[in-house]
Order: C-alpha cells, then sequence, then structure tokens
C-alpha cells in the first residue's frame, strides 16, 4: 500500500477531487493547510499600509491506496492540478506498512 499526500492550489480541490471520484478514488482526508516554497509569499496592501503574506492557502489530500492504483492517481491530481506556474503544488509518495480500521480490527488493503 502507498500513502499519497498532494498539496495543491485551493481553486483546483474540487477539479481535482471530482476527478479522483470519478476514477474510484473512495477515501481521502482533506486538510486546508498553509505554507510556501518558491512562491516565498506576495505583498498586500491594506488601509494604505503593504503587509507581506508569506503563508500562503494550500489543500492537503491524503489517501492510501493499493500500489496498483498509484500511478493512475498520481497522473489524475497532475492533470487536474496543473496550471504550468510556479505553485501547483506537489504529491508526496511513501509506503505504508501497514492499516488497521478500528471499527473491525480488518488489516490490510481490506482495511482501506
Amino acid at each position: 500500500m502507498t500513502k499519497l499526500e498532494a498539496i495543491i492550489q485551493p481553486n483546483k480541490f474540487e477539479a481535482v477531487k471530482d476527478a479522483l471520484i470519478s476514477v474510484g478514488v473512495e477515501g481521502m482526508t482533506i486538510t486546508e493547510v498553509r505554507g510556501h516554497g518558491q512562491q516565498k509569499g506576495h505583498t498586500e496592501t491594506y488601509r494604505g499600509r503593504e503587509y507581506g503574506v508569506d503563508l500562503l492557502p494550500k489543500v492537503k489530500i491524503e489517501m492510501v491506496l493499493p500500489d496498483n492504483r498509484v500511478d493512475a492517481t498520481i497522473d489524475v491530481i497532475v492533470k487536474n492540478a496543473s496550471t504550468g506556474k510556479i505553485g501547483d503544488g506537489k504529491i508526496f509518495v511513501s509506503k505504508v506498512e501497514e492499516v488497521i480500521r478500528i471499527r473491525n480490527l480488518e488489516r490490510g488493503a481490506a482495511a482501506v
């Protein structure tokens, strides 16, 4: 099993979520997060004063998938989240050793 963590622009979330559901991704956890990478933030003016916004809003999507569905899922995320500009986000891929469903103690792929 593999865990995917995708950090994307908030305005791309609905398109990515709908595309993931359409290809059969059933479970995901969504978190509103803030951060920056190469973007480094920007400056804004409020009531005549400039101030820096260095932590930008993002959406983090986490899911655990069978290994044979990882590449197709990555393709769906990239296709629907990409604008070709800095700040599109990142996808982190890591192996999962074990999954346990709390309700009935199922383990492994059956618990996903």
